[in-house]
């Protein structure tokens, strides 16, 4: 060691930081972020989704036919909160990993506030449109449908009991159980990137338990979740899951014919199972005691056979549509690429357009035509507002750009 080196201020903080990024390294050896590479099938499944929702949002129409609901266990939420764990570990995952946890901690959270500052403008917005409509139209069975009647009654007590997320109006139920999921992924985020495999069966442990047990959390003014967020954890946490390396280590299955059989397998005997509950001369082709198993289909605490549906679902198609597909750059499909790209702003819109739909379908014809069209212009207009969204962003990041080079 020379006399130059030993006078070196900075030598003690290199070496500092040089052991504690190998420190790290051996720490994280199991949890490893894939390839920093843009999934444009991410994009493509998280729009699918939430089209998917919006679509099954309107009650009493052929609209239903048109999502997965009813062709198989899972739907469109299994869908997006899985999506949305792999994502968030995605994004989050990494800042923590480059730039330590406090600073991924607090991007993190500051996405929760962002995501329950636009459940409030929603939730506002909706109260307000279902309530006129209901009164300016006399259509007063709206306020009951809707979940919106407590309003009426006890319109303090039912805003701030909305502000803590336990008074939801109809199907304003996905948003709350993805904030309070990501809130409480910051430490388990923290702890995943050094033992992803525990987190995994710990998280299956508080599924299983939560379901044995009856565990949810309260509503107002009366019942439980409707999503249970000590289930859908387990959705959310599997995503993250596959996202620090437990896709790549099972990567084999892709390949498997028993795991692509099987996979098929549950597909048709799901298929089957579904269309028996809404098709009454199908069933009679399920046995009673089968039927018994899986109708009705429990949503709310995600009973086991949804997750076994939408992990063949997942897997049949990765393996049939890879990475690199030349179909995710066709024009048919960017709409649905930019709702996923646009996911917040486009679901909040979907979530609204949904009672507008149902409104227009019942004060006017709601013959097979008028719902098509209805749901097409639904699709479009949340298509516009992520074209407009991506559009302005570009905006911003090139006047960010120029204000930073002048």
């Amino acid at each position: 060691m020379t006399e130059e080196t030993v006078n070196d201020p900075a030598q003690p903080l290199q070496a500092v930081l040089l052991l504690r990024r190998r420190l790290w390294e051996t720490i994280t050896t199991r949890s490893v972020l894939v390839v920093p590479q843009r999934d444009l099938r991410l994009d493509l499944f998280r729009g699918l989704a939430n089209w998917l929702i919006f679509l099954g949002h309107i009650p009493d129409s052929a609209l239903v036919w048109f999502t997965t609901r009813n062709y198989g266990f899972s739907d469109g939420a299994d869908l997006f909160v899985l999506i949305s764990g792999y994502t968030a570990t995605f994004v989050f995952g990494a800042m923590m990993m480059e730039r330590g946890f406090v600073i991924g901690a607090t991007r993190l959270l500051r996405r929760v506030w962002q995501l329950y500052v636009a459940h409030l403008l929603l939730f506002f917005v909706y109260l307000t449109a279902v309530h006129y409509v209901a009164h300016r139209y006399d259509d007063l069975h709206l306020m009951d449908q809707f979940n919106v009647a407590p309003l009426m009654n006890f319109p303090v007590e039912t805003l701030a009991q909305g502000l803590i997320l336990k008074f939801k109006p109809l199907n304003l139920d996905v948003l709350p159980l993805y904030i309070v999921l990501m809130a409480a992924f910051p430490a388990v985020l923290w702890v995943m990137l050094r033992w992803r495999n525990a987190v995994m069966i710990g998280s299956i442990a508080l599924y299983l338990a939560a379901r044995h047990y009856g565990w949810n959390l309260p509503s107002y003014p009366a019942g439980v979740w409707y999503f249970n967020p000590f289930a859908w954890q387990l959705l959310f946490v599997f995503g993250a899951w596959l996202a620090l390396g437990g896709a790549a280590a099972n990567r084999w299955l892709l390949s498997s014919r028993t795991a692509l059989a099987f996979s098929c397998a549950v597909l048709l005997f799901a298929l089957i199972v579904t269309l028996s509950e809404r098709i009454p001369g199908l069933r009679d082709s399920v046995p009673d005691g089968l039927a018994a198993i899986f109708i009705p289909n429990d949503k709310t605490n995600l009973a086991p056979y949804r997750v076994i549906h939408l992990v063949s679902l997942m897997l049949i198609v990765v393996r049939l549509i890879p990475i690199d597909w030349p179909g995710l750059k066709s024009p048919l499909l960017q709409p649905l690429i930019r709702c996923g790209q646009q996911s917040l702003s486009v679901f909040c819109v979907g979530l609204f357009l949904s009672f507008v739909a149902h409104f227009v379908l019942e004060s006017g014809s709601d013959g097979i035509w008028a719902q098509l069209i209805v749901g097409a212009a639904g699709l479009w207009m949340m298509t516009i507002i992520a074209y407009y969204r991506t559009w302005s962003k570009r905006v911003d990041r090139s006047r960010s750009a120029q204000e930073v080079g002048g």
